[in-house]
């Protein structure tokens, strides 16, 4: 019997492993250490982004706000400091609630 192996060679969900191996699989795995997770996580990040944007899905999105919250963690950043510099970011720049779409910016030539 021959043995097909499928690289992916990604960051994947705690839980993946155990998932796989409940299928009739063996998945092999490592732990990363921090760097190389902190690099794992922007590939995840761009991942799931791609995939939003292929798909538009909600789904996809909580993908996204998990990666995100992963980056967090990893960079010691509770979510309410977090969310502190968004409101922060809002109350000084505004969100988008508005739809305001810049064309382009004319300036004034004063002398």
């Amino acid at each position: 019997m021959k043995t097909e192996m499928i690289y992916y060679n990604k960051l994947v969900r705690d839980k993946i492993p155990q998932i796989i191996h409940e299928k009739g699989c063996e998945a092999i795995t490592r732990v990363l250490h921090d760097e190389e997770f902190a690099d794992c996580l922007k590939n995840k990040l761009l991942e799931e982004t791609n995939e939003y944007i292929q798909d538009g899905s909600v789904e996809e999105l909580a993908d996204i706000y998990e990666v995100i919250l992963a980056i967090l963690r990893s960079k010691g950043v509770s979510y309410e400091c977090f969310e502190a510099i968004r409101k922060k970011k809002e109350a000084e720049r505004g969100a988008f609630t508005k739809k305001i779409y810049l064309e382009y910016v004319s300036e004034s030539s004063q002398q």
